[in-house]
This record gives C-alpha cells, structure tokens and sequence, in this order.
C-alpha cells in the first residue's frame, strides 16, 4: 500500500433539505439567557465568565429559517484528504464541515453521519444540522457559518505539504477565523489548525467549540482525563458530579442517560487536552488538542422519548433501517460553553487539533473509571504524542500567512466590505496574504454600503458636522441587508445622506444595540422609527408617503415601510404597549400579506402577549401557501385553545400538524395536546421534551 498522501477537489451528492432563503426580518429580538443557574460548588472563574460577554442578538445576521421536511438529491462541493490510514471529507459549502474521517485500518467510519442532511431549529440563525465535526466561534450556540459557505481554497506549502484552508470573517465579533486541515503521509490522526484574529482596538469576548457527533451504541463508552465534570440536565442548573457516578448511573456511557445532559470534564491544568469515545471493540474518535484549547464535553440526548425523537428529527430512519443514534464530544476555548475568554486588542490566537482512532482495549477503557483514564491516556500518546501535536502548532504558525494556491468555494462578500469600511475609518485590519477577501466575493447584498463608503471617501470631518455641509448631498438608497458600527450610523445620519431609507437604517441599529428592557431605549427606538416612516407610523398604508425623514422629500420603499411598522411594533410591545404594538404588526402583514415571517412574527407575539383572536384576523388576509405552513396550523390551534375552543384546536392537532423549525428544547406542541386532549396519549410525533 502506498505511503502518499492526497488532496482532492470532487462532489458529493447528499439528499439535502432546501435551506430557503434568508429572513427578510432584521435579528433585533432579544437572545435567550442562559439558562442555568450555578450551583454550589462551580468554580468563581465559571461563574464570572457566564456572566459577561454574551452578545444582545444576531444582528446584523439574519435568520435561516425558511427550510423544510422536503429533501432531495444535491450535489455538494467537496474536499479529501487521504493517506493510508484515513479519509477525511469536509464540506466547504456548509460551514467547512468535516463531514467524515473513514478509519481504513479497521473499516470504521468514527463520525456520525448520515445519507441525508435535515435542518432544524438548533442554532444561532436557527437552521442546523446533525452530522460530523462543526466549527462554532463567536458566542453560545452554534455558529451564525454553520450552514453557509466558507472561503476555501488549497495551500501548497515549502515543506512538500498540502493543506486545505477554510476561512471567514465573524460579523458578531468582527474577527476573522481560518481553519486549516492536513493529513501527513503515513499519519494515523488528521491534523486542523485554528487561528482567530482580531483586529480591533478594544478586547473582545471571543468563544470557539469544536463539536464532533460519534455513533452511539450500548456499547458507546466516552473518556476524558477528569474525576468531575460540570453538568447541566436542560432542568435550570449546573452542578458539580461524578461522570461516572450521575444521579445513580455511569453516565460516560452515553446510552445510559434517561435524559438530554451536557457534561463539561474538569481536566487538570498539567494534563492532556483530549477526549475520546470508544466501541465494544475500543475503537473510535479521539479528540486531542494543544493545551490553548482547554474546554472538554460530553453531550447526550437521553433515552427518554424527547431523547429519541430529537433523534430521529435530525437523522431521520430510511426505511427498512434500524434507528442511527449519535453523541458529541466537543472541545473549546472556555471550561464551560457558557464562558468567554477576553481576546486582547489586535491578537492572534492558534491551536491545533488531531482526530484519529486510539484503538482502546475495550475490557480495560470499558472498566472502573480511574483505570480506563489512565489506559485511554496512553493509547492518545501512542496515537499522537504532546511532541507531534507541538511540531503541528509549530507547522501551522509556519504556514498561516502562505497565499492560496488554489481557491475552491467563494465565502461571501462582508470581509471585502470590512476591510473597505475599515480603511475609510481607519480601523485596523488584518494581513489578508493567507486569508483574502476578494473584491469578486462582494455581491449586491454588500453593493449599497461600499457605494456608501465612496460617496463619502475624502470627507474629512465627520459627515454631520457644519464643516462637511457644503459637500453635495447623495442620499442613501436603502439596502436589503444590514451593517452594524457606530461608524455606519454616522454615515447615515450625515445630512448629506440623509434620507427616509437611511433613517430607517439607522433606527434598525439602534433597535439592535438598545436594551429591550429599559423603556427609554425603546421610547427612542420607537421614536427613530416613526421619523423613518414620516412621522406617525400609524397609517398602515403609505406608511409616510409625501415626507418620509423629517421632510427629505424621499420615502421608504414597501420593504422597508413593511419592516419599519414591524421594527416600531417590537419596540412598543417591548415597553408594554401591547396594543399599540401588535397593531403596528398588523399593518406590516397588510402591506406584505404574503411575507411568510411577517404572519409567523406576528401570530406568535399575538398568542404570547394575551390577544389569541388576533390570530384570526391576521389570517383572513394570507394567502392558501401560508395558511397550509405547519407553523401557522400550530399557531392557529393555540390562538383556539387560548380563546376557549378546545374543540378546534384538538381537531387541528389531531388532523396532525410538522412545525420544520421547533426549537430546541420546546415541547410546546405536547403540552398544547396535554391541553385540549385530556386524557389522551401525547402522539409520539409530537414529543421533543429534553426532560
């Protein structure tokens, strides 16, 4: 058998779900809280760093929700990486997903994946998928890139050696992450290398975890070099345990957990920095890192039935199959995925990872506790010693800045436009020579800020100073995306831009960046609307026709009037308007009758804010293909039962109704058929319960 190592650009034909298009609705809502509560015995340095950093929302990202329970046959762009022992496919097209690592030596595939990739509502932008090793960086929750394309392209080094590099800039922390993958001539492990830059002038919260889903059987024991661990059972706390001793069970075997749990091992600061799963043969993922990345996870869906429904949801059965099941061991920056480690102005941050098989003896790594650690130790060193994982970190510095030799998939375009609006600020910004951000990425989505950017280049002071007034106005267009910065928000409110689409701009940044608890924020944010919509938004129809921003003479265009009623509605019923708020989202699905997210927005803040019948009325305006939305069924059987016709909404549920994107967690549909079927079997389709 050969000793040469290959890189290869092909395809792979998936059944894939179609992801749908982007929300139209700019991410302004609130993001959960966490939601654990410390108990005794968390270390100080947890608890503080759960409570700093996290970020208000998403914006400027926008939510990928549109998707469905239809898949079909798609072909993906993919890339392999392939010696003797391994073979590694990563999907640069959703979020650089190292889809697969095929262990030739015993035939054993030590990823979870499956035939068909199903979107569910798991994640930041709410779209996610089940499968692989995922890359998450920036704040809690899976990546706002974890099902959109990443730069990608090959690097051929000096050394001889062929590297697969992925990269994108993070609009959250507006940082910039690379993730290079290697895989040596003869190496049992596949190397990948993780740089974060941040070029900004202040700290920034910064987050990374690596998720990887193993195949879980009975047999499916879990490893790491720790006698405790933090655990968290989706029941509102998080305790110190015994992994191995959790509430009467041995929950390192996954299958053994009654319930969905996260388990964050507390690895000493002198050990290894590794994790591993093994079979009822002791083979499996092994999960090693360089010491920067100092966090290790267990997580687990439980046997329950919310367990396993949660599981088939995401890898549905084929028929005539039995049931795939999976766990994840992950591996992060923080203790705890509720921290975050402060990254200094302008630094850089590199670490190293290698995944192969360990190949455990499954009678030692499948006994007492104390002994299969130290076994499972020295089958790591065996498999990849602290020495090879330094002279990787070391490799990985070495080619970090290397130019692309070849580029396979296009990222899109908001680094090309970082990097203009940073030079027009003059912010600091990163060397672009291993990373760059082509100005062909840049698409229309990014066209209405660059030519905002240059209708102000050479503008010396501030564009609202008196000293800039003689300079020829251009009033801003509007845009269908969205930008964050104070920076931006000058340019905006610049008389010489000023216009009714710039002012709604500016009113959706500040709605982003206000505290939607506190009454005077949203008394401005409300305020900035209105302008935007002409100075009363109460009319529904124009919406501010004739005046627009305080008299420019220019006026919003449908999508933005329809987005300003539902910006000025989220504001009011966030000071406790209700009334008044939910009549501004009224008029919004008035003017967008067949906005899918526009009904969806408005009939839950309907149903959740005690004005069930308002459901109706918004409904007598939608279309056939949106009355026929599981989301709307659901909806609809809520607004019955909250109205007091049980009747009609036990019939909507039992006629039976799929809601693609039920969140995480959420067990609402159970409950509302505990509601209005007394008595009656909670149909299995219908419980996600993680308790």
């Amino acid at each position: 058998m050969s000793n040469a190592a290959s890189m290869t650009v092909t395809t792979r034909t998936i059944e894939l779900a179609g992801l749908g298009p982007e929300s139209p609705l700019p991410a302004v809502q609130p993001l959960p809280g966490p939601p654990y509560v410390a108990g005794g015995g968390i270390p100080a340095e947890i608890v503080q760093g759960a409570r700093w950093g996290g970020v208000k929302n998403i914006f400027p990202y926008m939510l990928q929700d549109a998707y469905t329970r239809e898949a079909g046959a798609t072909e993906l762009t993919a890339v392999v990486l392939e010696n003797q022992h391994l073979k590694a496919t990563f999907l640069p097209q959703l979020g650089g997903r190292l889809w697969q690592l095929f262990d030739k030596d015993t035939g054993k595939e030590l990823l979870h994946t499956g035939g068909r990739i199903q979107f569910a509502n798991l994640a930041l932008r709410n779209a996610w998928f089940a499968g692989g090793i995922e890359w998450n960086i920036g704040t809690r929750g899976h990546s706002p890139t974890t099902c959109s394309p990443l730069h990608t392209a090959l690097v051929h080094t000096p050394d001889g050696q062929e590297v697969l590099r992925m990269w994108e800039f993070d609009r959250l922390r507006e940082a910039v992450f690379q993730l290079d993958a290697w895989l040596p001539a003869d190496s049992r492990v596949l190397f990948t290398a993780v740089r974060i830059r941040n070029p900004n002038a202040t700290p920034v919260p910064m987050y990374w975890w690596s998720n990887a889903a193993i195949p879980q059987t009975p047999h499916t024991r879990v490893i790491a070099p720790a006698t405790r661990a933090f655990a968290t059972g989706y029941d509102g706390a998080m305790d110190v345990v015994a992994p191995s001793g959790f509430h009467g069970i041995d929950a390192t075997w996954p299958a053994r957990n009654p319930h969905a749990a996260d388990f964050f091992f507390d690895l000493a600061p002198g050990r290894r920095r590794w994790e591993l799963a093994l079979d009822d043969a002791g083979d499996g993922l092994a999960l090693v890192s360089s010491p920067r990345l100092r966090g290790r996870k267990l997580f687990v869906w439980g046997e329950g039935d919310g367990g396993r429904r949660w599981q088939e949801w995401l890898t549905p059965t084929p028929p005539g199959t039995e049931p795939r099941r999976y766990a994840e061991i992950q591996s992060g920056l923080a203790q705890t995925q509720f921290e975050y480690v402060p990254m200094p102005a302008g630094a850089s941050w590199q670490w190293v990872e290698a995944y192969g098989n360990a190949g455990l003896d499954p009678a030692v790594a499948g006994g007492a506790w104390d002994a299969a650690v130290e076994h499972a130790g020295e089958r790591v060193d065996s498999m990849v010693s602290a020495g090879v994982v330094d002279a990787a970190l070391a490799d990985a510095g070495r080619w970090a800045d290397l130019a692309p030799s070849e580029f396979v998939v296009a990222g899109n375009g908001w680094g090309a436009l970082e990097r203009a609006r940073r030079h027009a600020a003059k912010m600091e910004w990163i060397d672009e020579t291993g990373t760059p951000f082509g100005q062909e990425t840049l698409t229309a989505a990014q066209a209405p800020w660059l030519e905002l950017l240059r209708a102000n280049e050479g503008v010396v002071e501030k564009p609202f100073e008196p000293a800039s007034a003689g300079e020829p106005r251009q009033p801003f267009g509007g845009a269908e995306s969205f930008v964050r910065g104070l920076d931006w928000e000058d340019l905006l409110t610049a008389a010489r831009n000023d216009s009714a689409e710039a002012a709604f701009h500016h009113a959706v940044m500040v709605h982003a960046r206000a505290d939607a608890a506190n009454a005077d924020d949203m008394a401005t944010v409300a305020a900035l609307y209105r302008k935007a919509l002409g100075g009363t938004g109460g009319t529904g129809g124009t919406g501010g026709d004739g005046g627009g921003a305080g008299g420019t003479g220019t006026t919003l265009g449908k999508r933005s009037r329809v987005l300003a009623h539902r910006g000025l509605g989220l504001a009011l019923i966030a000071a406790g308007d209700i009334d008044g708020g939910l009549l501004q989202l009224g008029h919004a699905c008035h003017l967008e009758p067949g906005s899918r997210a526009v009904l969806l927005e408005a009939m839950a803040l309907a149903v959740d804010n005690g004005r069930p019948a308002l459901v109706f009325d918004l409904l007598e305006g939608a279309p056939a293909a949106l009355l026929s939305l599981g989301q709307v069924k659901f909806l609809q059987a809520r607004a019955h039962a909250d109205t007091g016709d049980s009747a009609a909404a036990a019939a909507v549920l039992k006629e039976g109704i799929e809601v693609p994107d039920l969140r995480e967690g959420a067990n609402s549909i159970a409950e509302l058929w505990r509601r209005v079927c007394p008595g009656e079997d909670v149909p299995e389709k219908y419980q996600f319960s993680m308790r």
